[in-house]
């Protein structure tokens, strides 16, 4: 076609040789470049999304296929690295290949677990196995591949995500014929966003009357009735998992009010009426207690001992001036002997012949002295 082209302009009239020979030369300068250009790309491909969500603990692998020109006689070299989010800062190179040798860059703290998935990654395969998956594993990856003079390279974004717990179901409100209930339902782990779900298991649809959130999971019932009683189930799910929880919702019949307001009030007299008995036996109980003690004074008073000894002298007769004698008598203590009742003696000196009889004598407690 080149050479029917300037061929064509030799025996073109309208121009002269050194125009034809100029453009002879520029066209196939114009297609050599242009074949060069196919020749060298080397095309990087990746068989995954550009964008992964994986669970945490998983395995995974990033693939990177390569396929090199005919023109990239160069060493090959690849290399796996974390893209920094800044521009500014240097990417994180994790795992490269060069001189039929891997290396494996162990300072880094994300390098842990990586290989290549493929033994010889000089084969046309430079996929990356991470072995263990963890949240820290979450980045934006880039594989790339030279073999001079051709280069190429691919990203894929990975975000490691923790499944959700076995959330816990709990019920809040009185099973009665119209009360309103609430049923919740709460998962402790999980990477955001989570979902909850609710739904009837057994005993028909869910009542038309319920409402649920499912952002905090809860499910309210208004007016409870017997149709609303059945199994519930909640789900709770993210992008890389789900779990459930159960409960059983119950429909009962109120208890008898009046039957609660009479047992109330006889519960009541009856604590009033076992307080007002307690009241009663501690007054009598002090009361007693008081009497007691004032008995008790009064018998050790009458226990006091009478004086030792008092002499009385016994005199008799009127004077024309005074006022009539008084007789005494001659009292002896217990170092006496004692007079007997109804015995008689003679004091030693007397002027009267005539017996005196004696009388024992007694304690009296009102004056505190013998008489």
């Amino acid at each position: 076609m080149l050479r029917e082209s300037c061929a064509h302009g030799r025996m073109s009239l309208s121009l002269g040789w050194k125009s034809s020979s100029l453009l002879c030369w520029l066209s196939t300068a114009a297609l050599l470049s242009s074949g060069l250009e196919g020749a060298k790309a080397m095309k990087v491909t990746s068989m995954g999304l550009q964008a992964i969500q994986k669970a945490a603990g998983d395995s995974m692998i990033l693939n990177c296929s390569y396929t090199p020109g005919p023109l990239d006689t160069g060493e090959l070299d690849i290399e796996w690295s974390v893209v920094s989010p800044d521009s500014t800062q240097k990417d994180q190179m994790l795992l490269s290949y060069g001189s039929s040798t891997q290396y494996q860059h162990d300072d880094r703290p994300l390098s842990g677990g990586l290989s290549f998935a493929a033994g010889d990654p000089s084969k046309g395969d430079a996929s990356l196995l991470i072995d263990q998956l963890s949240p820290a594993h979450s980045a934006t990856y880039q594989c790339k591949v030279k073999k001079l003079p051709g280069v190429d390279m691919q990203k894929t974004s990975l975000v490691v995500m923790v499944k959700p717990s076995v959330p816990e179901c709990w019920l809040q409100g009185e099973q009665l014929f119209g009360e309103d209930v609430s049923l919740h339902c709460q998962s402790a782990k999980g990477s955001t966003p989570l979902r909850y779900t609710w739904r009837r298991e057994s005993m028909g649809p869910m009542p038309a009357a319920a409402t649920q959130n499912s952002v905090t999971g809860e499910l309210r019932l208004s007016n409870l009735s017997q149709s609303f009683a059945g199994t519930y189930l909640c789900e709770v799910n993210n992008a890389v998992g789900a779990q459930r929880c159960r409960i059983n919702l119950k429909a009962n019949k109120p208890p008898n009010r009046t039957g609660v307001i009479v047992g109330t009030l006889v519960g009541s007299l009856l604590l009033i009426f076992i307080l007002l008995v307690f009241l009663v036996l501690l007054y009598w109980k002090l009361r007693n207690r008081l009497y007691n003690e004032k008995e008790f004074s009064n018998e050790i008073r009458e226990d006091a001992l009478p004086p030792d000894r008092r002499s009385v002298s016994v005199y008799s007769g009127r004077t024309s001036s005074g006022p009539p004698s008084v007789p005494y008598s001659e009292v002896y203590t217990d170092d006496a002997s004692p007079f007997d009742e109804g015995s008689t003696r003679t004091p030693p000196s007397s002027s009267h012949d005539t017996p005196v009889k004696h009388t024992a004598l007694k304690n009296d407690s009102k004056y505190g002295f013998a008489v």
